[in-house]
């Protein structure tokens, strides 16, 4: 696969699906969001949803196969957000620790559903994705054809290809084995190669 698909996929914000309307005119420093929530004050609480909502709301959708169950999941995501808040120290961006929350909310909601996801699965050749399989697609079409794809390739995907997780973590989140990680990464890759040859030509 390409740089330029994981840019076009990491990028893109799909449309809002159901998003609290707070009529804001200023973006606030992360400081001042953090601090003010540690306040629990609703004014920066809801100030930093309005914020990072839309964001968070596209890594939420990554992980599911419908906008109802990634709204779930941005909503449980930022319930997690505000009670660990005082666990922010600003050593990082908040931005992205606001991402990881949602990716682990991601995760947890993903547990829940392991009945989808084979106990353990051969392990695969490394697969590439061509530059004019996706060249002629837009971010749209890419987002469906990954939302497509069964809920453990896709979760893996994500965590390996997108968030920077090495296959002995993702093992270790998902209670799996490394074998099993590198194995639905291939076969998710190899899905994709094939759904993304056949829209290509469409």
């Amino acid at each position: 696969m390409t740089t330029n698909f994981y840019l076009t996929y990491i990028n893109h914000t799909p449309k809002p699906f159901e998003f609290i309307v707070i009529n804001f005119t200023r973006t606030y420093r992360e400081s001042e969001l953090a601090e003010g929530c540690k306040k629990n004050d609703p004014k920066m609480q809801k100030a930093l949803y309005h914020q990072y909502q839309r964001k968070m709301y596209g890594v939420c959708l990554r992980y599911t196969s419908d906008k109802e169950e990634a709204m779930d999941i941005l909503q449980e995501g930022f319930i997690q957000v505000f009670k660990y808040i005082y666990d922010f120290k600003g050593n990082g961006s908040l931005e992205g620790w606001v991402r990881r929350i949602m990716v682990n909310t991601a995760i947890a909601h993903y547990r829940k559903r392991m009945k989808y996801m084979s106990s353990e699965i051969e392990e695969g050749d490394a697969v590439d994705i061509e530059e004019d399989a996706v060249s002629g697609l837009s971010c749209e079409e890419i987002l469906k054809v990954i939302q497509e794809l069964p809920v453990g390739y896709r979760t893996i995907f994500n965590l390996y290809e997108i968030e920077g997780y090495s296959h002995a973590e993702i093992a270790q989140m998902l209670n799996i084995s490394v074998g099993t990680s590198k194995s639905q990464l291939s076969r998710a890759k190899e899905m994709l190669r094939n759904q993304l040859s056949v829209s290509s030509y469409q």
